[in-house]
C-alpha cells in the first residue's frame, strides 16, 4: 500500500516532547512509531491516542508516570504522528487500525498491561482488550466509547451537557472543510487556549496541510458508523470483565458526554471505582488537565496494581554508598581519638 512518511525534521524542536522515537514495522512496510519512557522492566501502561491527535497529546502525563516507575508506552496510530500514512482513504479501516496496534502489543510481548483510552483510542484499545483479557489488568478510559453493545438504563449525568458540537456536525465538518487544519481543531476542543507553537506541535505530522498526508485523519470519522457492527466479541468480554475499570470523562465534551454511564453499568469491573468528571476539561482532557490525569493513574495503579519493583542499588552503587559510609565512619572515629583540644 502506497504510503507517506513524515520528514523527521518537523518533529525537531517541539515543546515538552523529548523522547526518543521507537518503531516497529506492521502490516509489511509500514513503520509504526511509539514512545517507550520508564525503566524497560517497568509495568505496562499502555497509552493510545485518537482522531487527529498523536503521542505528543500525552506528554504531560508520560513523565511522572514513568518517574513512578511505570513503563510509559504511546503509540502513533498508522496515519498519525511519527507514523507512516497510506494516502489512500480506503486502505484505512477499523479493523486495521485494531490490527496495527494488536501488532505492537504482541511485537513488544505486553503483559499486564493498563491502558489508559481517549477517543478512537477506547474503540481499538477496548477491542483489544477483549482480544487479548489476559493482556491486560486495567483499563481508564476518558472521552471514549466502544459502539454497540448495550443500552444505558441509568442516568442522566449528574453534569450538564456542555455546549458544542454534534457527532454528526463533526462528521460534515471533517468531510468538507476545505483545509482541515488539526492544530485548530484540537485547539478548539480544549477549554484552554493553547500556545501557538503547541498548535504548531499539533499540525507537526501533517507538513501544511498537504491532502497526502491526511487520507487518515480524514476518513476516521467516517469509520465510526459502521464501528458498532465489529465489537459484538468486545462488548461480551467487557460484559465479563472483573478488572479494575476506571472512567475519567470530562465535563467539556459535548460528543462523549454521558458515555461513561454505558461503561459504569454494563462493566462488572466498574463497579468499585470512584469514576471522576474531570472539571475545566474539553474533549481534549489530556492537554487540559494532563497532570491530574497522571495523578488519577497513579492512585488507580496504587489501589489495584501493578506496582512497579523497587529500585534495587546496582553492586557498584551498594559498594560506593558501603565504602562511603566506613570513610564517614572512620573519619568521626579519627575525631574521637584527638587529644582534647586538638583540631584536625
Amino acid at each position: 500500500m502506497p504510503f507517506a512518511r513524515t520528514p523527521d525534521a518537523q518533529f525537531v524542536g517541539l515543546p515538552d516532547y523529548p523522547f526518543a522515537p521507537n518503531y516497529i514495522q506492521v502490516d509489511g512496510d509500514l513503520r509504526l512509531h511509539y514512545v517507550d519512557e520508564g525503566p524497560v522492566d517497568g509495568p505496562i501502561l499502555l497509552l493510545i491516542h485518537g482522531e487527529p491527535s498523536w503521542s505528543y497529546l500525552y506528554r504531560k502525563m508520560i513523565p511522572p508516570l514513568a518517574a513512578a516507575g511505570y513503563r510509559v508506552i504511546a503509540p502513533d496510530l498508522i496515519g498519525f504522528g511519527r507514523s507512516d500514512k497510506p494516502i489512500n482513504r480506503s486502505d484505512y479501516s477499523y479493523a486495521r487500525h485494531t490490527d496495527w496496534i494488536e501488532e505492537l502489543v504482541l511485537t513488544l510481548d505486553l503483559n499486564e498491561i493498563t491502558l489508559f483510552c481517549q477517543d478512537w483510542g477506547g474503540l481499538i484499545g477496548l477491542r483489544l482488550v477483549g482480544a487479548h483479557p489476559d493482556r491486560f489488568a486495567g483499563v481508564i478510559a476518558g472521552n471514549t466509547a466502544l459502539p454497540g453493545g448495550p443500552a444505558i438504563t441509568i442516568g442522566p449525568p449528574d453534569h450538564p451537557k456542555p455546549a458544542g458540537p454534534t457527532f454528526a456536525e463533526w462528521l460534515n465538518y471533517s468531510q468538507t472543510v476545505p483545509v482541515f487544519d488539526t492544530g485548530s481543531i484540537i485547539d478548539g476542543a480544549t477549554e484552554t487556549a493553547l500556545a501557538p507553537e503547541v498548535v504548531e506541535a499539533y499540525r507537526a505530522p501533517f507538513p501544511d496541510e498537504d491532502e497526502l498526508y491526511l487520507a487518515g485523519a480524514r476518513v476516521f470519522p467516517t469509520l465510526v458508523g459502521a464501528a458498532g457492527s465489529e465489537t459484538a466479541s468486545a462488548w461480551a468480554a467487557l460484559q465479563a470483565w472483573n478488572k479494575p475499570f476506571l472512567t475519567t470523562f470530562s465535563d467539556g465534551d459535548s460528543i462523549t458526554w454521558g458515555g461513561e454511564l454505558r461503561f459504569i453499568e454494563h462493566v462488572p469491573g466498574a463497579a468499585n471505582e470512584p469514576h471522576v468528571i474531570v472539571e475545566g476539561a474539553g474533549h481534549f482532557l489530556q492537554e487540559d488537565r494532563g497532570e491530574e490525569l497522571a495523578s488519577l493513574m497513579l492512585d488507580f495503579l496504587a489501589r489495584n496494581g501493578p506496582a512497579p519493583t523497587p529500585t534495587v542499588p546496582s553492586t557498584q552503587a551498594f559498594g560506593a554508598l558501603l565504602l562511603g559510609l566506613l570513610l564517614l565512619s572512620g573519619g568521626w572515629l579519627a575525631l574521637a581519638q584527638k587529644p582534647h583540644g586538638e583540631t584536625p
